[in-house]
């Protein structure tokens, strides 16, 4: 149960996308139950219809693809934005020298392009009345790690992007921030922890000994989206358990 107040994000629009699975849809329903109006934005219906249910009256539901031209116009067309979770991203492991020329392209679209063009849409309609913006980040876009060079060079980059947006940004009272969280137990990573060998890995890199959990990001974006967060910006909040302080 969220420990925020339930009109902490009254009377905000609020931009969630990727919000099918995961940490989008836990940041959507949490936006959600504190007060705010949720656009969630994911591309399978049968997801956002189940989302939608656990907050009707809170919760619009765009069935789109963050990388189509539409999905762009869409956002620009909105009457009113005061948010953004930017949480759309996808990775490709694999040694670096055997990582094919698509992976990168497919990690450099979606990780890096589709953010920064979803984050200037969201960024045009802010401009009168301010905003913020958390674009999500990870524990990699810090640290290196083997097999995964193509990911933190993307998270690198979230870490730049969000720093030179907050930096030019900040006189239109749009505040950018990120959100970096260490691996995070869901159904699509918990295959991954069936790995000893990684699984041991991974314990041994966290000095808390544990995974983050979906709500855990949650609360950080949306503290980072209220007024709590006020004289924030250009800054990151690492939901890591310490992976990151070594």
């Amino acid at each position: 149960m969220s420990g925020f107040s339930n009109d902490l994000l009254a009377g905000k629009s609020i931009l969630v996308t990727g919000a099918g699975k995961g940490i989008g849809r836990a940041c959507a329903l949490l936006a959600a139950q504190s007060g705010a109006h949720v656009i969630a934005v994911a591309r399978t219906h049968a997801d956002l219809a189940s989302l939608q249910q656990l907050a009707p009256q809170n919760i619009e539901i765009w069935e789109d693809d963050v990388t189509n031209d539409s999905f762009i116009q869409r956002v620009r067309k909105l009457s009113k934005l005061d948010g953004l979770v930017n949480n759309v991203g996808i990775n490709r492991v694999a040694p670096i020298l055997e990582q094919e020329e698509q992976d990168l392209d497919d990690v450099v679209d979606i990780n890096i392009k589709s953010m920064y063009r979803t984050a200037k849409a969201a960024a045009a309609k802010m401009t009168v009345s301010g905003g913020a913006i958390v674009n999500m980040s990870s524990q990699m876009g810090f640290v290196g790690s083997p097999n995964r060079t193509l990911y933190c060079m993307s998270k690198h980059a979230v870490e730049g992007l969000s720093k030179a947006m907050a930096v030019e940004l900040a006189e239109k009272r749009i505040r950018v921030n990120t959100v970096a969280p260490t691996f995070v137990l869901t159904p699509l990573t918990e295959p991954m922890f069936e790995n000893p060998e990684f699984k041991k890995f991974v314990y041994e890199m966290i000095p808390m000994k544990s995974l983050a959990s979906t709500d855990d990001v949650a609360n950080a974006c949306v503290f980072l989206l209220s007024k709590l967060s006020a004289m924030i910006t250009g800054t990151c909040i690492k939901v890591d358990g310490g992976w990151t302080a070594r």
